[in-house]
């Protein structure tokens, strides 16, 4: 079997021959890997079964100051740190401008050559994936302020439903370009969770952001493509919903937060899980056999019958030992 048909054996809830697998890192821990092997091909070699298409624009973000960047939306991130992502530092909408704020067209960031060009470059036939990333409520925080977004989900609703329906009928245009290629699925990313809970607790949920992804998902799901979420936090009070709106795949799947075991015999028959492997105390804090062990067990317990695609839970970040990251591609690769 090739490796796409290995992921898709493995979302139907069926054993594939090997559990299917996915690893990224950040920047400074690419870099590092590389001078680690000796090889600054070695990304190339992993043998990943998912492959990610580039749809975005060119020169979309805008180095406005050093490390301060700006993006379409005309939200200001401060790099500094963070070179990756980044932290706002400035707000570009309210309840005062929000009658005269004009959304981006959706022809403004997307590429139609570059997307056909990267799906063509998939020449090992992997899993192919478009990552639509910051799409409702994180988009939303972003442009008016974590703390102002929260509070008006309560004393300003109006707003906030304005906000998001201007959001969610941007998504859905930028869901129907993606939907007309041959990609497999879509991850959605939107972070409704924090450690302990979701940030804006269950009943804000169901009230501004569930009617609105089970039209995302519903869109996506007519295109018969795969419906894939990053979703960070502890979020899985929401899976029952979830699973109800359209959603085949979740993903970090952070140890940290749920326990994953259980988590999968619960809803191991309904749901597929991408992620599970620690990157918040095992990758950084274990030891090579505690890594070792753990990459196993995920792969045995997990991957049972089906509905696993193993992953670091992020990006592997900064801090991570670069023992244990190997320790886990060894296991992932040797399965």
């Amino acid at each position: 079997m090739e490796k796409r048909d290995i992921v898709i054996e493995s979302l139907n809830h069926r054993q594939p021959p090997k559990i299917p697998y996915f690893i990224g890192f950040t920047q400074r821990v690419k870099t590092q890997m590389a001078e680690y092997y000796g090889d600054p091909e070695f990304y190339k070699k992993l043998g990943n079964y998912l492959y990610m298409v580039s749809w975005e624009k060119d020169g979309l973000w805008k180095e406005v100051e050093p490390d301060i960047w700006e993006d379409h939306f005309g939200v200001r991130w401060n790099k500094k740190i963070d070179k990756d992502i980044g932290t706002v530092c400035n707000y570009v909408i309210s309840p005062e401008n929000m009658d005269q704020f004009k959304l981006i067209d959706p022809e403004y960031v997307f590429d139609e050559n570059k997307i056909s060009e990267s799906i063509k470059q998939n020449t090992d036939n992997l899993f192919c994936l478009v990552n639509f990333g910051f799409s409702l409520f994180e988009r939303a925080w972003t442009m008016a302020g974590m703390e102002n977004l929260l509070v008006a989900m309560v004393d300003n609703k109006k707003f906030v439903h304005k906000l998001f329906d201007m959001l969610v009928e941007f998504n859905l245009k930028m869901l129907e370009k993606f939907c007309r290629y041959p990609i497999d699925g879509i991850i959605i990313g939107d972070d409704w969770g924090q450690q302990k809970g979701l940030i804006m607790g269950p009943r804000l949920w169901h009230e501004f952001i569930e009617p609105r992804i089970r039209r995302m998902y519903s869109l996506v799901k007519k295109h018969k493509k795969y419906v894939f979420i990053h979703s960070c936090g502890k979020v899985d009070e929401l899976f029952p919903f979830l699973i109800d709106a359209g959603l085949d795949v979740f993903n970090p799947f952070q140890p940290e937060v749920m326990d994953v075991f259980e988590i999968k015999k619960k809803f191991g028959n309904k749901l597929s899980f991408y992620g599970g492997i620690s990157t918040q105390k095992l990758l950084p804090y274990g030891t090579v056999d505690e890594t070792k062990d753990q990459v196993r067990r995920l792969l045995d317990e997990i991957g049972k019958n089906g509905g696993y695609i193993a992953a670091p839970a992020h990006s592997i970040p900064y801090g991570a030992r670069t023992e244990n990251i190997a320790a886990m591609i060894e296991v992932l690769q040797n399965q």
